[in-house]
């Protein structure tokens, strides 16, 4: 009998548009679907819980695509390397087909991997998770972009990606198949308690859920630009988990995109920014948790062993910092596992500058509870944020929660996420402290505007030394 080859999927979960299977497919072997559960090579960056919740039922929804073409994913928990060997071993594997990732722990597992299996075994690594492979957008003399306004530019040049891959309509299977771990003995949902009851409402993981969304946002893509920032109105894509998880690729958003008409360069140029991500770590695999910046390794942070400080990071974690618009977006965050992009900032920038601590300490919160956690952007995100990154906001520039609360029109969404506030009328639910309007049930400002943005100059002063 023909020797199989493994499809060894990743942040790739979907059969349109997916190279690795796509290859896998005209080798005209037998394909055995493959996902690991591995905690072990990532070591620091395991993944989060909302994360965790949002693969499960991802998981599932591959499976049944699978099935569909008389297939199936067979699941295995382990260090990536050894599973791919000894499945290669135990089933005579000519070889495993995957898509490249970037992150620091992938590198490394796809060159562990492909130095680990048995003679007349190959590992093959495919592009297709991005527009264009890290790297392959370089300057006039061949190196590398870190800042993003020319890397967007060289890359625009090269728009618009290939038309998507169709998925298959057979796959040929072993003729046995090897053993597979039941998902739900990997606990990846959570039960004591059960947190994810808004996310089910919110969210369908899987292909036909990013289907859905791309069709929605569609007739709406021409107005992403002038809704994007408002939080009260659903002007978002809502595509940043599926992307993530590779359900959809970015060359499939966009090319729906496109069909909207209208300008949809703003968003088009998201797309664009996820790329950037990725060569950035490429360049600096530590940016999740390196200062880009060596004078900020200078900046006194506040220490969170201090218990006043612990408190201030615990109100921010769960919206009790008597900011209205920040205590929605982290609600909102803890409640879907995802957040408004416009408000991501102003939380953000709120942690890092108004209560002086460490964006690290941020990253970690955002990777543990977003369901579209992604080391790239997340890293460079908040790296931006902090002015600490290779191409970052100055941190001298800071966000006025108050008053952006109000030029984005956030009342309706602070009266859906936090409900003290309800009753409140423009513009007392901006600033309920500073009107004498703050119900009892809401907490007082853990520090004013004017105070967090001298102290957070005076600890910046310390870097220029």
């Amino acid at each position: 009998m023909t020797a199989p080859v493994i499809l060894w999927f990743r942040r790739d979960l979907r059969l349109s548009d997916q190279p690795a299977l796509a290859a896998a497919v005209a080798s005209g072997a037998p394909i055995i679907p493959l996902y690991i559960l591995d905690d072990d090579t990532p070591k620091h960056r395991k993944m989060g819980s909302a994360s965790r919740w949002w693969l499960h039922h991802s998981l599932k929804a591959l499976d049944q695509d699978l099935q569909k073409l008389g297939s199936r994913l067979i699941l295995r928990a382990g260090k990536s390397d050894e599973i791919l060997a000894a499945l290669a071993a135990e089933t005579n594997a000519s070889a495993i087909h995957c898509i490249r990732h970037y992150e620091p722990w992938w590198r490394n597992a796809e060159k562990a991997a492909a130095h680990g299996l048995h003679e007349g075994c190959s590992l093959i690594c495919h592009d297709g998770n991005y527009l264009l492979p890290a790297g392959a957008v370089t300057t006039g003399s061949g190196g590398q972009y870190k800042i993003y306004t020319p890397f967007m530019r060289a890359l625009w040049q090269r728009m618009p990606p290939p038309a998507p891959l169709a998925p298959p309509t057979h796959v040929a299977v072993p003729g046995n198949w090897p053993a597979s771990d039941d998902i739900v003995a990997w606990n990846l949902l959570p039960t004591k308690p059960d947190w994810s009851s808004d996310m089910v409402r919110m969210w369908t993981p899987g292909a036909a859920g990013a289907k859905d969304r791309v069709e929605a946002f569609v007739d709406k893509a021409r107005f992403y630009d002038e809704k994007r920032n408002l939080p009260s109105v659903e002007g978002s894509s809502f595509l940043s988990a599926h992307l993530h998880f590779g359900e959809i690729s970015a060359a499939a958003c966009w090319h729906a995109t496109m069909q909207a008409g209208g300008s949809v360069d703003v968003f088009l140029k998201e797309l664009v920014w996820r790329d950037y991500a990725q060569n950035v770590i490429v360049q600096m695999p530590e940016y999740g948790a390196k200062n880009a910046r060596d004078a900020f390794d200078k900046l006194p942070w506040r220490d969170l062993s201090d218990p006043a400080v612990k408190a201030d990071f615990v109100a921010w974690t769960k919206g009790r910092t008597g900011y209205p618009i920040v205590d929605a977006g982290m609600r909102q965050l803890w409640a879907t596992g995802w957040m408004h992009n416009r408000v991501r900032m102003i939380a953000a920038s709120f942690l890092v500058k108004h209560l002086l601590i460490d964006w690290r300490e941020g990253e970690k919160w955002f990777w543990d509870t977003l369901v579209d956690a992604d080391y790239g952007s997340n890293a460079v995100n908040w790296q931006w944020t902090a002015g600490t990154g290779v191409d970052s906001n100055m941190f001298v520039r800071i966000m006025a929660p108050l008053s952006q609360s109000e030029k984005f029109d956030a009342a309706r969404y602070i009266r859906t996420w936090v409900p003290e506030l309800a009753a409140l009328q423009e513009p007392y639910i901006h600033d309920p402290d500073e009107y004498g309007a703050r119900p009892k049930s809401y907490p007082r400002k853990i520090i004013g505007h004017k105070a967090a943005r001298e102290r957070a100059l005076a600890a910046f002063a310390v870097t220029k030394d």
